[in-house]
């Protein structure tokens, strides 16, 4: 969750950083879906305006998965591969082929020739493996922890200038797609080899992506430009060469009438984080709206067990029985966000369909909190041993209408006796707070990736530890999901591991997280990775 306070942008001052694009032509599809759109042949030139919600936080790559530091890195960097949004294939990219022994412990990368960073110095094996290394290891000096996609890394072996080995101390199947992910994104040597500090800030991030940095006002604006010489986007993209684009304006507009207004009035051409509330308004001006699937972690609310009143199951398995996830969505939400029906989307690989054990049922949730011994005061919240039944929670700035969900839920809560305290995002103790789980009882979160890894990356207390648990039971199973080499056998303990969550009433999940996008029409080319960041190489203009 960002720390940062957004920057306030008005139109007025969007259009004195000069908003209005170039002429463009026409495009297909480049690294990921594209929204089929096409006005005659791509041509070059022109300069985009995209309005981002929130600033990028640290850049770091694997410390990077918040969605506005993705749509920075996703034109700066390129990946070993590329996973097709479509199939969810991984495919060539930097790396040209590979190969994987029988109990992945070994994967051999063979690299393309003649990729650069944009510093002049080559994308070579030992800059790879200067990279994994880090990723996998960790730094303990310069201070840079590992990436939660790669497990049981053991060390880099340089066969040849083109060709790296990575071994693993057990299985690690996840290791392929975890080479696509956005936490993956190469960089130079002299990038990784500096402190933790220095690689959060993007003067720093030196990739081999189609764009390249032009000016930064910190939290306000970015612009990238197109690098001329770039000519290694993946081999199934229908568009190769440098970007059709010439420039990039990322543009912070915090405010959603703001980011709105500029969109229908011509005055932005691209903006994230179209709220549910405007998704009509964007549609009835004519403007696509793209809801593009995160396929992992459902938003929801997750329940720390170490809290002295959450430690009870009875009081968790009452939350979940008197949540109504469907009442949330209809609510609040579009068709672009699904009632959730497990912990994981049904888009994620190892999906289970829980909606059973998920059902809105206050009866059962007032007769567990009886049973629990908690009774109602005069006030109607519940007491125990003169203890108010009493939680906190902090507004996701990340997440989609996070204070109006939680608004609605209290509601709920209140009718079998439960007060929700909601805290706002920027509040000075979130920060520390939010690793308390007497402070912050529940979580509002979620996580995208599309494997199976996903669910280790948000439950295993030496990842995101959402829930911090402690629960030996539920990181050996997370532990084990991501050491199966075999497919079948991964997603059946996925599955085990969803069952296992909400039995203990570890999570209430509320909706599938899309990431939503308004797009000017005559923007084309608009793509996609496999959890919803924008790539903007093939986009081009007809404007």
């Amino acid at each position: 969750m960002s720390s940062f306070r957004p920057a306030v942008v008005t139109l007025a001052m969007l259009a004195a950083v000069g908003l209005l694009t170039s002429c463009g032509g026409s495009g297909t599809g480049a690294q990921a879906k594209s929204d089929g759109k096409s006005d005659g042949n791509p041509v070059y030139g022109g300069t985009l305006t995209y309005l981002e919600h929130q600033p990028p936080t640290c850049l770091y790559l694997p410390a990077a998965g918040f969605y506005p530091n993705g749509g920075v890195l996703n034109q700066l960097t390129d990946k070993l591969t590329w996973q097709n949004p479509e199939t969810l294939k991984v495919e060539p990219w930097i790396a040209t082929k590979w190969e994987i022994n029988e109990d992945a412990t070994e994967y051999t990368f063979h690299l393309r020739d003649g990729v650069t960073f944009s510093d002049g110095t080559p994308l070579d094996a030992e800059a790879v493996a200067a990279n994994f290394d880090v990723y996998g290891l960790g730094d303990d000096k310069l201070k840079l922890p590992p990436a939660e996609f790669v497990n049981n890394y053991e060390r880099s072996e340089v066969i040849d200038a083109r060709t790296v080995r990575f071994h693993f101390s057990k299985p690690s199947p996840g290791f392929l797609q975890g080479t696509s992910v956005i936490g993956a994104g190469l960089v130079s040597k002299k990038t990784i080899s500096l402190p933790y500090e220095e690689q959060c800030q993007l003067k720093n991030v030196i990739g081999s992506g189609p764009f390249t940095v032009a000016k930064q006002v910190v939290d306000k604006e970015i612009d990238l430009q197109a690098r001329k010489d770039y000519n290694w986007a993946p081999s199934s993209s229908a568009h190769q060469g440098r970007a059709y684009l010439d420039l990039i304006k990322i543009i912070v507009t915090p405010e959603d009438n703001v980011r709105v207004g500029a969109l229908t009035s011509g005055q932005a051409d691209y903006v994230r984080y179209v709220q549910a509330y405007d998704e009509a308004t964007v549609e009835n001006a004519g403007f696509v709206v793209k809801g593009e699937p995160t396929r992992g972690v459902n938003n929801g609310l997750y329940l720390r067990p170490a809290n002295s009143i959450l430690k009870d199951i009875r009081v968790r398995k009452a939350l979940q029985a008197g949540t109504d996830a469907k009442e949330v969505v209809t609510t609040l939400f579009t068709d672009n966000y699904p009632v959730a029906t497990s912990v994981l989307s049904h888009l994620a690989a190892g999906y289970v369909d829980l909606s059973d054990k998920l059902a809105y049922d206050p009866g059962t949730a007032d007769k567990l909190l009886d049973e629990a011994g908690w009774t109602r005061g005069a006030d109607g919240i519940r007491e125990k041993d003169g203890v108010k039944l009493q939680l906190g929670v902090f507004v996701a700035g990340p997440q989609p209408l996070s204070k109006q969900t939680l608004e609605l839920i209290a509601q709920q809560w209140t009718k079998i006796g439960v007060k929700l305290e909601i805290r706002p995002a920027d509040a000075g103790t979130q920060a520390v707070d939010i690793k308390n789980a007497e402070k912050t009882a529940v979580n509002h979160s979620m996580v995208g990736r599309a494997d199976q890894d996903v669910i280790k990356s948000h439950f295993h207390t030496k990842n995101r530890d959402v829930i911090l648990s402690n629960d030996k039971k539920l990181d050996q199973l997370l532990e084990e999901e991501s050491a199966l080499a075999d497919e079948t056998k991964r997603n059946e303990k996925v599955a085990e591991i969803q069952r296992y969550v909400i039995d203990q009433g570890y999570a209430i999940p509320l909706f599938e997280e899309p990431q939503v996008y308004g797009i000017a029409p005559y923007v084309h080319g608009a793509a996609f990775e496999a959890v919803g960041r924008p790539s903007f190489y093939s986009v081009w203009l007809s404007k």
